[in-house]
């Protein structure tokens, strides 16, 4: 697809997402008058950013989503009601609206975002070779920071995206990669089939389904000696005071499935912050107190939400796990054993030591195993994200179907 066309069909698909397209003047008189918050005003505001936008819908419209191939495909943000309902995902203006683009990172937001990894260790790609793996010499690659992807194709419930890229990895290796990506919305009989609930008719709804994929286009296969990557998904969210990160691992036997949680990232979390209930991780995502926990491939159920009592909001997410594949560690740590880590994270932001802040934002993330591949052989991650929105009473049958507790016992975990 050249680039007219692209714009030509992220036209039409914001027409029929706005359900006019009559005079452009007059469209964006009634667009102005949405409020900051509404899926209408980012729409509008991303619009003006990336040319390229594409906005997927189900049949009437409520159910939206907004894909930027001009920002590394992310999925921006999302709506259950329409133009006028919520904005979903976190959106970075700060970031966004910047005359100069930050050399270690630009936190455009994205509610749903493909990454590389491993951020850190013997294989980051974040790091040169050689350097201290400090903030200092911190730097994300451009390819899934600052470059814009391809459309390979697009139609109302779906966009497939693609990217060439080359990474040199702390361990000296040139890997040069494709990833594809390809974002579907979900219908409402595929999110009850998928979670095995009703959300019934008080409840709005809005899913969709990631499919990421990597390739090695070297001509050497990717070892233990050359290193590896990864597919690493995030999802950015808004925090909220009494907001909570759900997360069920499976219980059993530390020397067979490995420690409960990884809880050290930014220092151990306090006790106040992080709960362990039976079979259940409970973290205050309030965007107040930056801390990060994380589930080897062995403890995690594949499921994963956050529950925000006071924005009427839950939102789940799946994704695929090997329980026994290696999964690569993310720490900034080089001496650090590279073959051991996460296959899903949660993070809650909060102020720097000097007292600055990206957000505040929440995030949900997921990882493939390792990508020992040889040449013109792939590596697929599915990860898949859905909202509910609804009051306590509407919203309680399903974290209790998916979490074994009711929305009113999440909702109070850290009072």
């Amino acid at each position: 697809m050249n680039i007219k066309t692209i714009c030509r069909a992220g036209l039409i698909l914001l027409c029929t997402a706005t359900g006019a397209c009559s005079r452009g003047a007059q469209k964006e008189k009634v667009m102005s008058t949405f409020e900051k918050g509404t899926f209408g005003y980012d729409l509008r505001y991303l619009s003006k950013k990336d040319s390229t936008l594409v906005v997927l819908s189900d049949g009437g419209g409520e159910a939206q989503i907004i894909v930027s191939p001009g920002y590394q495909a992310k999925v921006f943000t999302s709506s259950a009601g329409g133009m006028e309902g919520k904005s979903l995902g976190y959106v970075g203006y700060k970031a966004l609206d910047a005359e100069t683009l930050n050399e270690h990172m630009n936190g455009y937001g994205g509610e749903n975002r493909f990454w590389i990894g491993p951020e850190g260790g013997k294989y980051s790609v974040f790091f040169r070779p050689g350097t201290e793996q400090v903030y200092a010499h911190w730097h994300t690659p451009p390819a899934i920071d600052t470059e814009a992807w391809d459309v390979v194709s697009a139609n109302r419930r779906s966009v497939s995206l693609k990217k060439e890229t080359e990474v040199t990895n702390y361990a000296g290796s040139r890997l040069k990669l494709r990833m594809d990506r390809t974002v579907s919305l979900i219908g409402a009989a595929e999110i009850k089939s998928a979670l095995g609930l009703d959300p019934g008719p008080e409840v709005q709804a809005v899913a969709y389904a990631t499919e990421n994929v990597i390739t090695n286009l070297n001509d050497f296969e990717w070892t233990r000696e050359t290193g590896a990557v990864c597919i690493w998904v995030l999802d950015m969210f808004h925090p909220g005071p009494r907001a909570v990160t759900l997360v069920p691992f499976l219980e059993g036997d530390g020397r067979e499935l490995g420690k409960i949680v990884t809880s050290d990232y930014f220092g151990e979390i306090p006790a106040d912050r992080l709960q362990i209930r039976g079979g259940l991780i409970c973290l205050k995502t309030d965007g107040k107190f930056r801390s990060k926990l994380g589930l080897n491939g062995r403890r995690t159920r594949t499921t994963a939400g956050n529950y925000d009592p006071d924005a009427g909001r839950l939102t789940v997410i799946t994704y695929d796990v090997d329980r026994d594949a290696i999964y690569l560690s993310q720490e900034w740590n080089p001496d650090r054993e590279p073959l051991i880590g996460d296959a899903m994270n949660a993070y809650n932001d909060g102020p720097l030591e000097d007292g600055s802040i990206m957000g505040p934002f929440l995030e949900l993330e997921s990882a493939s195993p390792a990508a020992f591949l040889p040449p013109a052989k792939s590596l697929a991650h599915r990860h898949t994200v859905y909202h509910f929105l609804g009051g306590e009473k509407e919203l309680s049958p399903l974290v209790e179907k998916l979490f074994g507790l009711t929305a009113q016992e999440a909702g109070s975990i850290f009072e």
